[in-house]
């Protein structure tokens, strides 16, 4: 069970956020007074610490936003083994998907014991010198709208195509309902192991997405078209 609770809000609160927040954060506290925060925030009914601290101290971390704050989220305590739990304030979300009306039941089932733990891969990417994770997608795009790129893609080092698009989209099954639906990719399952490969407005009639399993090596080579210095 859980006893130290974390919480994570969208940055630049405004002040209709911060005193939506403070209502139901006694919902919280009737449950728990171990409510841990980063340092730096108005809300009351917690205590902060700074964010070592905060990572060591926390069970379970509670996301207060939309999708973009528990991806932000999900970045942040990317080395911690500390499950998540959305809380949607008011906006669409695929992640956080849990409204502010069944808070307090949901809450309460939690504390008690009464879940399970969802579990969900994320995509990795080496470029240079860094590695780069994503819980969606990773992109790799020509940073211009009016701009093609041209590269190679293989999978475990067998060439699959050469061709030229806006940018390359490697989706996980979480990230099939963000950018990768957008662009035309499927629905995934969360419990498939499986990477969605989309290209990007790509200049050719037959490119079409394709899946692959989560073990299999992707690399992807940048080329130079012609003309280009």
């Amino acid at each position: 069970m859980f006893e130290n609770i974390g919480i994570v809000v969208k940055k630049n609160q405004e002040d209709g956020d911060i005193k939506f927040l403070d209502s139901l954060l006694p919902i919280l506290s009737k449950y728990t007074d171990k409510i841990f925060i980063e340092e730096g925030t108005k809300l009351s009914l917690v205590i902060e610490k700074n964010y070592q601290e905060f990572q060591d101290q926390i069970d379970v971390l509670i996301v207060f936003g939309g999708d973009g704050t528990l991806l932000g989220a999900a970045r942040n305590f990317i080395t911690s083994d500390i499950p998540l739990l959305g809380i949607n304030l008011g906006t669409l979300g695929f992640l956080t998907d849990i409204n502010i009306e069944n808070f307090e039941s949901i809450i309460q089932d939690i504390l008690q014991g009464n879940y399970e733990i969802e579990e969900r891969s994320l995509v990795s990417a080496n470029f240079l010198d860094k590695t780069l994770f994503g819980l969606n997608e990773i992109v790799i795009h020509s940073g211009s709208y009016a701009q093609l790129m041209r590269y190679q893609l293989s999978v475990d080092d067998k060439p699959v195509y050469e061709q030229r698009s806006d940018g390359l989209i490697i989706a996980t099954p979480t990230g099939s309902t963000a950018y990768a639906l957008s662009a035309g990719g499927p629905i995934i399952h969360p419990s498939l192991d499986v990477w969605t490969i989309l290209p990007m407005l790509p200049q050719s009639i037959s490119s079409r997405p394709f899946i692959i399993s989560s073990d299999q090596k992707i690399e992807i080579k940048l080329l130079m078209s012609s003309g280009e210095n």
